[in-house]
């Protein structure tokens, strides 16, 4: 069995490799951390800005990040969680906005659920675990156990929340029309 010195844990690397290691990982997987953010959020305007925070709280921790041997797994679930943090915000916003509103003398209203027909909205209906599992599994192709591994969650969890997402999908879309979606992804 190799040493850890053999496999490249144990060497040092210098600054400069680094940082040329680092702006590789960069130009590899951005623009996929980016789609991600995109469709855990469902704000293509925000994404580019939390695959970036992702990218500098992965920059700030590179030594031990890559020591641990999986840094796109670490840079998904930092994703994961800036996206989940964003939509909590947001969920907050909402509410203190509605109560503004609702002192007035017109009744707050809900949004117009009628217009959401796309994906995208559907997949915006579904719960956040949900959601980041499809997403993961159907649209980026990512095995369970690397879902598993950026969620923080065990394999069994990924497996069940995938399911209960597409069955979700399926009966916000029609089962026709989400098996035709997890197909086309599964290609």
């Amino acid at each position: 069995m190799p040493s850890d010195r053999a496999r490249g844990r144990g060497r040092r690397v210098s600054a400069e490799g680094a940082s040329a290691e680092f702006s590789e990982f960069f130009e590899r997987h951005y623009a996929g951390l980016s789609r991600l953010a995109s469709l855990l959020t469902g704000e293509p305007d925000t994404a580019d800005d939390l695959a970036a925070d992702a990218m500098v709280a992965l920059w700030k921790r590179w030594p031990e990040v890559r020591r641990a041997g999986s840094p796109l797994a670490y840079a998904r679930g930092t994703v994961a969680n800036l996206a989940r943090e964003r939509i909590r915000a947001a969920v907050r916003e909402r509410r203190r906005i509605r109560l503004f509103w609702a002192r007035g003398t017109e009744p707050a209203h809900g949004p117009d659920i009628a217009g959401m027909v796309t994906v995208r909205a559907a997949l915006e209906r579904l719960p956040f675990r949900k959601r980041a599992c499809v997403v993961m599994r159907y649209a980026f192709d990512i095995p369970e156990r690397e879902v598993a591994q950026a969620l923080g969650v065990s394999l069994g969890t990924v497996k069940s929340q995938t399911s209960k997402g597409v069955a979700e999908l399926r009966r916000l879309l029609g089962t026709t029309a989400a098996e035709q979606l997890v197909a086309r992804s599964s290609r």
